[in-house]
């Protein structure tokens, strides 16, 4: 009996720090996603809301803060969003009118401090849960603040099957963003918990990023769905830093993409996507997570509890949300 659903891939990038032309491409590519290719499931690239900051430098060096740097960290954080906020209605909106599940990636906007967030928005019952980058990469930490344990979620929707004979289908869901994915426990953590969709947020256009993303689908023998950023000069304010100040050109690629799909034992399923914005959709059987596992789950029957211990540290303090 068909145990399958669609999930789509959004490959896009911010609209120049504007909340509202962002809002606007999340819908279009949304309803894109589910009139074109029958979506039930997408999934938006790492800071779609808020934007990725490429090549800024926040006025930054070691010792010392210039006021330059911190006028634009205030237009940066001006474009954050918070949680709850009216940008999470209009993304729970977007979610219910097209029958969408979403998990976006955000800037997330708490008292002073921002986090690198994905979200996961679900088309009855709205906003469900966060989950906060739990290291920020290089100089991002300049920027950002760190997540914690409190925001792993491991979230179980129930989606129609694709077939009209099929029963309704149970998919676990998780979301690890950008180099949160070469963090060994987290994915332990979320291969513990039994995540069958392995959703990755993501800026990282390297070529080698590819086999980071088979890797983790051979590994978990989970389907893994890496959303990438492509972004222009054009998708940046006009005084946004870029590589070479001297050739500025609307077109000059900042992020290049590579969306993809993979499934449990590592096959293409759709993507890489590059070079431009787009959707990519693949049909999911959960039932090749079962056919991946026969042979290895390496939290399960290919694990070694006598030799090695996991656990996740509780957070605790006035510090944990």
């Amino acid at each position: 009996m068909a145990n399958t659903i669609r999930a789509s891939v959004v490959q896009t990038a911010t609209a120049a720090y504007s909340l509202e032309a962002t809002l606007d491409k999340l819908e279009r590519l949304t309803r894109l996603a589910k009139e074109r290719d029958g979506a039930q499931l997408a999934v938006f690239p790492e800071a779609f809301i808020g934007g990725y900051p490429k090549m800024s430098t926040f006025g930054l060096v070691v010792g010392e803060r210039r006021p330059e740097g911190r006028d634009e960290f205030v237009r940066y954080a001006k474009a954050a969003i918070e949680i709850p906020s009216p940008a999470i209605t209009r993304i729970e909106q977007i979610s219910k009118e097209t029958n969408v599940f979403l998990v976006v990636g955000v800037i997330e906007r708490d008292n002073g401090t921002l986090y690198c967030t994905a979200v996961f928005v679900d088309p009855e019952q709205g906003y469900l849960a966060k989950h906060r980058k739990l290291v920020p990469t290089a100089m991002e930490r300049i920027i950002w603040g760190q997540g914690d344990g409190s925001t792993l979620p491991v979230l179980t929707k129930t989606f129609e099957s694709t077939s009209s004979s099929g029963s309704p289908v149970k998919a676990k869901l998780s979301a690890t963003i950008c180099w949160e994915n070469y963090m060994p426990l987290l994915r332990t953590f979320y291969y513990s918990h039994g995540t069958q969709i392995y959703c990755a947020p993501t800026v990282d256009a390297r070529p080698a990023w590819q086999h980071t993303m088979t890797h983790i689908a051979l590994e978990g023998r989970c389907f893994v769905l890496s959303a990438c950023q492509f972004a222009q000069e054009k998708d940046y304010p006009a005084d946004h830093a870029v590589a070479d100040a001297n050739a500025r050109d609307p077109n000059n690629v900042m992020i290049a993409g590579g969306s993809v799909i993979i499934s449990p034992l590592g096959k293409v399923l759709a993507g890489p996507l590059l070079g431009e914005e787009g959707v990519i959709t693949a049909e999911l059987d959960l039932d090749d997570v079962l056919r991946g596992k026969f042979d290895l789950d390496v939290t399960g029957h290919y694990a070694r509890n006598d030799v090695f211990e996991f656990r996740l540290r509780e957070p605790t303090g006035p510090g944990s949300r």
